[in-house]
């Protein structure tokens, strides 16, 4: 009988000289209290170093995922010889890599309780059972193989998409939040001095610009806005200032209200960027949910799942009230009605729909992402050009048609099948 044993210098091949003592689990323990007794009980039969730090992080990441790797079916075939491989036994700590060990060379695996208690022991007199290399070692070799795997995982990442996605929707919420913050202040601001301008212009980065080129209302006569805005609103603006009833303000105040413009219009300026990023991940990462309820409530659906696999393994009913979870308890616990949508509501499939059939479209609009985040993230090619979301789109625009007008339009085809069918039955009838 061999033990697998693997550590971070590389791959130790054990013979169990006393099988005997694995028999009784409990009175194991004894066979490995003493270095002596540990000798006695398994011996060391071949030991295989890893070459390099490459192939070590290779190796070891291949066994986290109970692969066998090609370093280890080696080491395998040349120290069990072909003849006892169909005798032999062989014990394995990880169920996974015992199951493709013996796909692989056919040899018979033992992956039982009483593997980790052996292991334990073997562990505890690594310095005996294995000359040339101590403890301390096995220490600072098993701390860099660890970084250097961390490293590795982190590089060969497929969530790593996911990350970016997931920070780049968080920021765009915070940028939101600031811009309409410096926006109110701006506008609260200025107003005791141009009270009448802000029911004028309403939009924040136009009434930002229009505040820094014109400073004081008395400049707005001199000032050239058709850069800004239309010109029917120019005009407006120019015969509020002369009439306006706002306060006298000093140059220092003014000042500071430009600075204050300075950063609204450098935040927008930031936002559209994030956002152009933040669309172009999409349709790279997730094409197909993109499709159906745009980047933003996609972006919104894998940042509050987690990561995109997340959102993939949950089922459609849940995918429709992701965001609603504290109104779904609340009704639960209070015995009233539970929520029909949560994110997935800001899609705009779903503010198409009436009052009245909002739920019915969630519902649809949750099943198909839930299918196409599923062809996303499991599908082995990206569909880059998202036939499977615009085919669901269409399917969800008809029913959403069906439901509002009660009808669904005949197409060039059906009426051509309406047709054929009508003249078969004229011929059957009449001939």
């Amino acid at each position: 009988m061999l033990v697998l044993f693997e550590t971070a210098a590389g791959y130790a091949l054990f013979e169990v000289l006393n099988e005997e003592k694995l028999e009784n689990p409990e009175e194991l323990w004894k066979a490995f209290d003493t270095p002596q007794n540990a000798n006695n009980t398994i011996k060391l039969k071949s030991f295989k170093k890893f070459e390099n730090m490459a192939s070590a992080v290779s190796s070891i990441s291949d066994l986290s995922e109970g692969k066998l790797s090609d370093d280890l079916s080696n080491f395998l075939k040349e120290t069990i010889n072909e003849t006892s491989i169909k005798t032999e036994k062989l014990i394995v700590a990880d169920p996974k890599l015992g199951a493709s060990i013996s796909k692989s060379l056919g040899i018979q695996v033992l992956s039982e309780k009483i593997v980790m208690d052996l292991y334990r022991g073997i562990r505890e007199n690594l310095d005996s059972l294995i000359t040339g290399i101590n403890s301390e070692d096995i220490s600072s070799m098993a701390l860099g193989l660890s970084h250097s795997l961390s490293r590795h995982k982190l590089k060969f990442s497929p969530d790593k998409v996911d990350t970016m996605i997931i920070q780049a929707i968080g920021l765009l919420d915070d940028l939101d939040k600031e811009l309409n913050t410096y926006a109110m202040r701006v506008k609260e601001w200025y107003g005791w001095h141009f009270p009448e301008m802000s029911k004028i212009v309403v939009d924040n980065l136009a009434y930002a610009k229009v505040v820094k080129a014109m400073g004081f209302r008395s400049n707005a006569q001199e000032c050239d806005l058709s850069d800004i805005l239309p010109e029917d609103l120019e005009k407006e603006v120019k015969e509020a200032a002369e009439i306006s009833m706002g306060t006298e303000i000093s140059e220092e105040d003014i000042n500071n209200i430009i600075m204050g413009c300075d950063q609204v219009i450098s935040l927008t300026s930031y936002r559209s960027e994030l956002y152009d990023y933040l669309k172009s991940r999409m349709l790279a990462i997730a094409p197909n949910l993109t499709t159906i309820v745009g980047e933003l409530v996609g972006a919104r659906l894998i940042s509050h799942a987690g990561s995109l696999i997340n959102l993939a393994k949950h089922p459609s009913s849940t995918v429709q009230i992701l965001g609603a979870e504290k109104a779904l308890f609340r009704a639960l616990k209070t015995k009233n009605a539970t929520p029909k949508y949560g994110l997935i509501y800001h899609a705009s499939l779903v503010g198409q729909a009436s009052a009245k059939n909002k739920g019915k479209v969630a519902r649809l609009v949750a099943s198909k992402s839930s299918l196409a985040t599923r062809f996303d993230a499991i599908a082995d090619e990206k569909d880059v050009m998202a036939e499977l979301g615009n085919n669901c789109r269409k399917m969800i625009e008809t029913r959403l048609r069906f439901l509002e007008k009660g009808s669904i339009p005949v197409t060039t085809t059906d009426k051509r099948k309406k047709q054929q069918k009508f003249e078969l039955i004229s011929y059957v009838l009449f001939t």
